[in-house]
Protein backbone atom coordinates (compact mmCIF):
# COMPACT_ATOMS: atom_id res chain seq x y z
CA UNK A 1 0.00 0.00 0.00
CA UNK A 2 1.24 3.50 -0.90
CA UNK A 3 2.45 5.15 2.33
CA UNK A 4 0.32 8.22 1.52
CA UNK A 5 -2.79 6.18 2.35
CA UNK A 6 -1.50 5.76 5.92
CA UNK A 7 -1.79 9.51 6.45
CA UNK A 8 -5.20 9.49 4.84
CA UNK A 9 -6.36 6.77 7.24
CA UNK A 10 -4.80 8.72 10.12
CA UNK A 11 -6.74 11.85 9.13
CA UNK A 12 -9.99 9.87 8.99
CA UNK A 13 -9.43 8.25 12.41
CA UNK A 14 -8.42 11.50 14.12
CA UNK A 15 -11.47 13.28 12.73
CA UNK A 16 -13.76 10.37 13.61
CA UNK A 17 -12.56 10.37 17.23
CA UNK A 18 -12.83 14.16 17.42
CA UNK A 19 -16.38 13.97 16.11
CA UNK A 20 -17.41 11.40 18.71
CA UNK A 21 -15.88 13.55 21.46
CA UNK A 22 -17.28 16.92 20.35
CA UNK A 23 -20.78 16.01 19.15
CA UNK A 24 -22.28 15.13 22.58
CA UNK A 25 -21.11 18.53 23.85
CA UNK A 26 -22.84 20.21 20.90
CA UNK A 27 -26.06 18.38 21.76
CA UNK A 28 -25.81 19.51 25.38
CA UNK A 29 -25.15 23.11 24.27
CA UNK A 30 -28.20 23.07 21.99
CA UNK A 31 -30.41 21.65 24.74
CA UNK A 32 -29.22 24.30 27.17
CA UNK A 33 -29.69 27.17 24.68
CA UNK A 34 -32.87 25.68 23.18
CA UNK A 35 -31.45 25.64 19.65
CA UNK A 36 -33.85 23.19 18.05
CA UNK A 37 -35.12 22.23 14.62
CA UNK A 38 -38.84 22.37 15.34
CA UNK A 39 -41.34 20.06 13.57
CA UNK A 40 -43.90 21.49 11.15
CA UNK A 41 -46.22 20.28 8.39
CA UNK A 42 -43.36 20.01 5.87
CA UNK A 43 -40.82 18.18 8.05
CA UNK A 44 -40.94 14.48 8.83
CA UNK A 45 -39.68 14.54 12.43
CA UNK A 46 -42.09 14.97 15.34
CA UNK A 47 -39.78 16.17 18.12
CA UNK A 48 -37.66 19.26 18.69
CA UNK A 49 -34.15 18.15 17.66
CA UNK A 50 -30.84 20.00 18.29
CA UNK A 51 -29.64 21.44 14.98
CA UNK A 52 -25.96 22.40 15.25
CA UNK A 53 -24.34 19.07 14.32
CA UNK A 54 -22.58 20.66 11.34
CA UNK A 55 -20.63 23.03 13.60
CA UNK A 56 -18.15 20.22 14.25
CA UNK A 57 -17.39 19.58 10.56
CA UNK A 58 -14.75 22.23 9.89
CA UNK A 59 -12.92 22.14 13.26
CA UNK A 60 -12.59 18.36 13.22
CA UNK A 61 -11.64 18.27 9.53
CA UNK A 62 -8.89 20.86 9.88
CA UNK A 63 -7.63 19.45 13.18
CA UNK A 64 -7.22 16.01 11.61
CA UNK A 65 -5.71 17.55 8.48
CA UNK A 66 -3.11 19.58 10.37
CA UNK A 67 -2.16 16.75 12.75
CA UNK A 68 -1.78 14.35 9.81
CA UNK A 69 0.45 16.83 8.01
CA UNK A 70 2.50 17.27 11.19
CA UNK A 71 3.02 13.49 11.38
CA UNK A 72 3.89 13.48 7.67
CA UNK A 73 6.44 16.25 8.25
CA UNK A 74 7.86 14.46 11.31
CA UNK A 75 8.24 11.09 9.59
CA UNK A 76 9.43 12.28 6.16
CA UNK A 77 10.95 15.71 6.96
CA UNK A 78 8.87 17.07 4.10
CA UNK A 79 5.49 18.68 3.42
CA UNK A 80 3.41 17.58 0.43
CA UNK A 81 2.13 21.05 -0.47
CA UNK A 82 2.44 24.81 -0.19
CA UNK A 83 -0.37 27.30 0.36
CA UNK A 84 -1.39 28.34 -3.16
CA UNK A 85 -3.71 31.14 -4.24
CA UNK A 86 -6.38 28.52 -4.99
CA UNK A 87 -6.07 27.04 -1.50
CA UNK A 88 -6.32 30.46 0.09
CA UNK A 89 -9.40 31.33 -1.99
CA UNK A 90 -11.04 28.06 -1.02
CA UNK A 91 -10.41 28.62 2.70
CA UNK A 92 -11.78 32.17 2.63
CA UNK A 93 -14.87 31.10 0.69
CA UNK A 94 -15.45 28.11 2.93
CA UNK A 95 -15.23 30.26 6.07
CA UNK A 96 -17.85 32.65 4.63
CA UNK A 97 -20.25 29.76 3.95
CA UNK A 98 -19.61 28.18 7.36
CA UNK A 99 -20.24 31.49 9.13
CA UNK A 100 -23.44 32.19 7.19
CA UNK A 101 -24.76 28.72 7.99
CA UNK A 102 -23.92 29.11 11.67
CA UNK A 103 -25.65 32.49 11.89
CA UNK A 104 -28.70 31.05 10.15
CA UNK A 105 -28.88 28.14 12.60
CA UNK A 106 -28.58 30.41 15.64
CA UNK A 107 -30.68 33.48 14.76
CA UNK A 108 -32.12 32.73 11.30
CA UNK A 109 -31.46 34.35 7.92
CA UNK A 110 -33.70 34.84 4.90
CA UNK A 111 -33.13 32.78 1.76
CA UNK A 112 -32.07 35.84 -0.34
CA UNK A 113 -29.32 36.70 2.17
CA UNK A 114 -27.96 33.14 2.16
CA UNK A 115 -28.19 32.96 -1.62
CA UNK A 116 -26.26 36.22 -2.03
CA UNK A 117 -23.57 35.03 0.40
CA UNK A 118 -23.20 31.81 -1.58
CA UNK A 119 -22.72 33.73 -4.82
CA UNK A 120 -20.09 35.98 -3.23
CA UNK A 121 -18.22 33.02 -1.74
CA UNK A 122 -18.33 31.04 -5.00
CA UNK A 123 -17.17 34.08 -7.01
CA UNK A 124 -13.90 34.22 -5.09
CA UNK A 125 -12.73 31.03 -6.81
CA UNK A 126 -12.87 32.12 -10.48
CA UNK A 127 -11.46 35.52 -9.43
CA UNK A 128 -8.41 33.49 -8.36
CA UNK A 129 -8.46 31.66 -11.71
CA UNK A 130 -10.03 28.43 -10.43
CA UNK A 131 -12.91 27.68 -12.81
CA UNK A 132 -14.42 25.05 -15.12
CA UNK A 133 -12.31 25.37 -18.26
CA UNK A 134 -13.15 22.14 -20.10
CA UNK A 135 -16.33 20.10 -20.65
CA UNK A 136 -14.39 17.14 -22.10
CA UNK A 137 -16.63 16.73 -25.15
CA UNK A 138 -20.05 17.11 -23.49
CA UNK A 139 -22.39 18.41 -26.24
CA UNK A 140 -19.29 18.66 -28.42
CA UNK A 141 -17.69 21.28 -26.14
CA UNK A 142 -14.10 20.98 -24.97
CA UNK A 143 -12.13 24.06 -23.88
CA UNK A 144 -14.20 26.77 -22.17
CA UNK A 145 -13.05 30.43 -22.08
CA UNK A 146 -12.89 32.28 -18.78
CA UNK A 147 -15.80 34.56 -19.68
CA UNK A 148 -18.04 31.46 -19.86
CA UNK A 149 -16.28 29.25 -17.32
CA UNK A 150 -16.31 31.81 -14.50
CA UNK A 151 -20.10 32.30 -14.27
CA UNK A 152 -20.59 28.58 -14.97
CA UNK A 153 -18.36 27.80 -11.98
CA UNK A 154 -20.31 30.14 -9.69
CA UNK A 155 -23.58 28.59 -10.87
CA UNK A 156 -22.36 25.02 -10.35
CA UNK A 157 -21.03 25.66 -6.85
CA UNK A 158 -24.14 27.54 -5.71
CA UNK A 159 -26.33 24.87 -7.29
CA UNK A 160 -24.55 21.99 -5.54
CA UNK A 161 -24.53 23.96 -2.29
CA UNK A 162 -28.30 24.28 -2.37
CA UNK A 163 -28.80 20.73 -3.62
CA UNK A 164 -27.20 19.28 -0.48
CA UNK A 165 -29.06 21.78 1.70
CA UNK A 166 -32.46 21.01 0.17
CA UNK A 167 -32.15 17.23 0.22
CA UNK A 168 -31.40 17.25 3.96
CA UNK A 169 -34.92 16.06 4.78
CA UNK A 170 -34.61 12.70 6.54
CA UNK A 171 -32.08 11.18 8.91
CA UNK A 172 -28.79 10.36 7.23
CA UNK A 173 -29.72 11.48 3.72
CA UNK A 174 -27.59 14.58 3.11
CA UNK A 175 -24.78 13.09 5.18
CA UNK A 176 -24.99 9.70 3.47
CA UNK A 177 -25.01 11.15 -0.05
CA UNK A 178 -22.12 13.44 0.89
CA UNK A 179 -20.15 10.52 2.32
CA UNK A 180 -20.60 8.57 -0.92
CA UNK A 181 -19.49 11.59 -2.96
CA UNK A 182 -16.50 12.25 -0.70
CA UNK A 183 -15.44 8.61 -1.00
CA UNK A 184 -15.58 8.96 -4.77
CA UNK A 185 -13.56 12.17 -4.73
CA UNK A 186 -11.03 10.53 -2.41
CA UNK A 187 -10.53 7.78 -4.98
CA UNK A 188 -10.41 10.30 -7.84
CA UNK A 189 -7.82 12.57 -6.25
CA UNK A 190 -5.86 9.54 -5.05
CA UNK A 191 -5.81 8.23 -8.61
CA UNK A 192 -4.15 11.46 -9.70
CA UNK A 193 -1.74 11.49 -6.74
CA UNK A 194 -3.13 14.74 -5.29
CA UNK A 195 -2.56 13.59 -1.71
CA UNK A 196 -3.17 16.88 0.10
CA UNK A 197 -6.81 16.90 -0.95
CA UNK A 198 -7.11 13.21 -0.07
CA UNK A 199 -6.02 13.94 3.51
CA UNK A 200 -8.46 16.86 3.71
CA UNK A 201 -11.34 14.78 2.31
CA UNK A 202 -10.58 11.93 4.73
CA UNK A 203 -10.73 14.43 7.60
CA UNK A 204 -14.23 15.50 6.55
CA UNK A 205 -15.32 11.88 6.07
CA UNK A 206 -14.29 11.02 9.62
CA UNK A 207 -16.37 13.68 11.40
CA UNK A 208 -19.25 13.09 8.98
CA UNK A 209 -19.26 9.40 9.92
CA UNK A 210 -19.41 10.35 13.61
CA UNK A 211 -22.26 12.77 12.89
CA UNK A 212 -24.21 10.08 11.01
CA UNK A 213 -23.97 7.79 14.02
CA UNK A 214 -25.71 10.37 16.22
CA UNK A 215 -28.11 11.51 13.50
CA UNK A 216 -29.31 8.07 12.40
CA UNK A 217 -28.94 5.99 15.56
CA UNK A 218 -28.97 8.68 18.25
CA UNK A 219 -31.84 8.60 20.69
CA UNK A 220 -34.10 11.58 21.37
CA UNK A 221 -34.89 10.14 24.81
CA UNK A 222 -31.20 9.84 25.69
CA UNK A 223 -30.58 13.36 24.31
CA UNK A 224 -27.98 12.21 21.80
CA UNK A 225 -29.76 12.85 18.49
CA UNK A 226 -29.10 15.95 16.37
CA UNK A 227 -29.35 17.42 12.88
CA UNK A 228 -26.50 19.05 10.95
CA UNK A 229 -28.41 22.30 10.34
CA UNK A 230 -27.65 24.76 7.56
CA UNK A 231 -24.12 25.19 8.88
CA UNK A 232 -23.44 21.54 8.11
CA UNK A 233 -25.37 21.16 4.85
CA UNK A 234 -24.05 24.41 3.35
CA UNK A 235 -20.50 23.52 4.38
CA UNK A 236 -20.78 20.05 2.83
CA UNK A 237 -22.38 21.44 -0.32
CA UNK A 238 -19.71 24.08 -0.81
CA UNK A 239 -16.86 21.62 -0.28
CA UNK A 240 -18.41 19.14 -2.72
CA UNK A 241 -18.95 21.93 -5.27
CA UNK A 242 -15.35 23.03 -4.88
CA UNK A 243 -14.06 19.45 -5.26
CA UNK A 244 -16.11 19.00 -8.42
CA UNK A 245 -14.67 22.17 -9.96
CA UNK A 246 -11.16 21.38 -8.75
CA UNK A 247 -11.18 17.85 -10.16
CA UNK A 248 -12.90 18.90 -13.39
CA UNK A 249 -10.49 21.74 -14.15
CA UNK A 250 -7.97 20.87 -16.84
CA UNK A 251 -4.54 21.98 -15.60
CA UNK A 252 -1.33 20.20 -16.48
CA UNK A 253 0.37 21.85 -13.48
CA UNK A 254 -2.01 20.01 -11.12
CA UNK A 255 -2.76 16.67 -12.79
CA UNK A 256 -2.47 14.97 -16.19
CA UNK A 257 -5.35 15.49 -18.61
CA UNK A 258 -8.05 12.87 -18.10
CA UNK A 259 -11.04 12.72 -20.44
CA UNK A 260 -13.36 11.35 -17.75
CA UNK A 261 -12.69 14.04 -15.11
CA UNK A 262 -15.97 15.92 -15.59
CA UNK A 263 -18.02 12.72 -15.88
CA UNK A 264 -16.61 11.27 -12.65
CA UNK A 265 -17.17 14.50 -10.70
CA UNK A 266 -20.72 14.93 -12.04
CA UNK A 267 -21.65 11.30 -11.40
CA UNK A 268 -20.87 11.53 -7.68
CA UNK A 269 -23.58 14.18 -7.22
CA UNK A 270 -26.34 13.00 -9.56
CA UNK A 271 -29.12 12.27 -7.07
CA UNK A 272 -29.10 15.54 -5.06
CA UNK A 273 -28.59 17.63 -8.21
CA UNK A 274 -31.24 15.88 -10.30
CA UNK A 275 -33.65 16.14 -7.37
CA UNK A 276 -33.26 19.92 -7.22
CA UNK A 277 -33.73 20.27 -10.98
CA UNK A 278 -36.93 18.23 -10.86
CA UNK A 279 -38.34 20.16 -7.88
CA UNK A 280 -37.50 23.54 -9.43
CA UNK A 281 -39.16 22.57 -12.72
CA UNK A 282 -42.30 21.48 -10.86
CA UNK A 283 -42.37 24.73 -8.89
CA UNK A 284 -42.06 26.74 -12.09
CA UNK A 285 -44.82 24.70 -13.72
CA UNK A 286 -47.29 25.29 -10.88
CA UNK A 287 -46.25 28.91 -10.33
CA UNK A 288 -44.78 28.36 -6.88
CA UNK A 289 -41.95 30.65 -5.63
CA UNK A 290 -38.58 28.92 -6.04
CA UNK A 291 -37.49 29.60 -2.45
CA UNK A 292 -40.75 28.31 -0.94
CA UNK A 293 -40.20 24.94 0.73
CA UNK A 294 -42.49 22.04 -0.12
CA UNK A 295 -42.77 18.25 0.08
CA UNK A 296 -41.88 17.34 -3.50
CA UNK A 297 -38.38 15.96 -2.92
CA UNK A 298 -37.49 12.36 -3.64
CA UNK A 299 -37.57 11.32 0.03
CA UNK A 300 -41.07 12.78 0.43
CA UNK A 301 -42.30 10.61 -2.45
CA UNK A 302 -40.78 7.47 -0.96
CA UNK A 303 -42.38 8.21 2.40
CA UNK A 304 -45.77 8.73 0.74
CA UNK A 305 -45.68 5.29 -0.88
CA UNK A 306 -45.33 3.76 2.57
CA UNK A 307 -41.59 3.50 3.21
CA UNK A 308 -40.20 4.43 6.61
CA UNK A 309 -37.20 6.76 6.87
CA UNK A 310 -34.63 3.95 6.97
CA UNK A 311 -35.95 2.24 3.83
CA UNK A 312 -36.21 5.56 2.01
CA UNK A 313 -32.63 6.37 3.01
CA UNK A 314 -31.30 3.02 1.79
CA UNK A 315 -33.26 3.34 -1.47
CA UNK A 316 -31.88 6.79 -2.29
CA UNK A 317 -28.31 5.89 -1.33
CA UNK A 318 -28.66 2.73 -3.43
CA UNK A 319 -29.87 4.83 -6.37
CA UNK A 320 -26.79 7.04 -6.11
CA UNK A 321 -24.46 4.01 -6.01
CA UNK A 322 -26.32 2.53 -9.00
CA UNK A 323 -25.66 5.70 -11.03
CA UNK A 324 -21.97 5.52 -10.16
CA UNK A 325 -21.74 1.90 -11.29
CA UNK A 326 -23.80 2.60 -14.43
CA UNK A 327 -21.72 5.58 -15.55
CA UNK A 328 -18.45 3.79 -14.79
CA UNK A 329 -19.50 1.00 -17.15
CA UNK A 330 -20.96 3.30 -19.82
CA UNK A 331 -17.84 5.46 -19.84
CA UNK A 332 -15.96 2.57 -21.43
CA UNK A 333 -18.24 2.37 -24.46
CA UNK A 334 -20.13 5.61 -25.24
CA UNK A 335 -19.72 9.38 -25.30
CA UNK A 336 -20.31 11.50 -22.19
CA UNK A 337 -23.26 13.32 -23.82
CA UNK A 338 -25.15 10.08 -24.28
CA UNK A 339 -24.30 8.99 -20.75
CA UNK A 340 -25.89 12.15 -19.31
CA UNK A 341 -28.94 11.55 -21.49
CA UNK A 342 -29.24 7.97 -20.21
CA UNK A 343 -28.91 9.21 -16.63
CA UNK A 344 -31.79 11.62 -17.16
CA UNK A 345 -33.98 8.89 -18.66
CA UNK A 346 -33.19 6.50 -15.79
CA UNK A 347 -34.00 9.16 -13.20
CA UNK A 348 -37.24 10.05 -14.97
CA UNK A 349 -38.21 6.38 -15.16
CA UNK A 350 -37.58 6.03 -11.43
CA UNK A 351 -39.95 8.91 -10.68
CA UNK A 352 -42.56 7.71 -13.18
CA UNK A 353 -42.56 4.40 -11.29
CA UNK A 354 -43.00 6.25 -8.00
CA UNK A 355 -45.82 8.36 -9.43
CA UNK A 356 -47.55 5.26 -10.77
CA UNK A 357 -47.40 3.63 -7.35
CA UNK A 358 -48.66 6.81 -5.69
CA UNK A 359 -51.65 6.94 -8.04
CA UNK A 360 -52.50 3.32 -7.23
CA UNK A 361 -52.33 4.06 -3.50
CA UNK A 362 -54.48 7.17 -3.86
CA UNK A 363 -57.04 5.28 -5.97
CA UNK A 364 -57.52 2.75 -3.13
CA UNK A 365 -58.11 5.45 -0.52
Amino acid sequence: MDFHWLYIILSFVLSLLSGFIITPHIVDFCLKRKLYDLPNERKVHHNAIPRLGGVAFLPCMFLAFLLSLYVFKYTTDNLPFGISLWTGAFLVSLFVIYLIGLIDDVIGLGAPIKFTAQIIAASILPICNLYINNLYGFMGIHEVPFIVGAPLTVFVIVFINNAINLIDGIDGLAGGLSLIALTGFLVCFGREGIWTYCVLIAGLMGVLTAYLYFNVWGSVEKKRKLFMGDCGSLTLGFILGFLMVKFSMSSITVKPFSSDSMLLAYTLLIVPCFDVVRVVLVRLRVGQPLFQADKRHIHHKLLRIGMNQRRALVTILGLQVAFILLNTLLNKVIDVTYIVGIDILVYMAFHFALDYKLRKIEAKQ
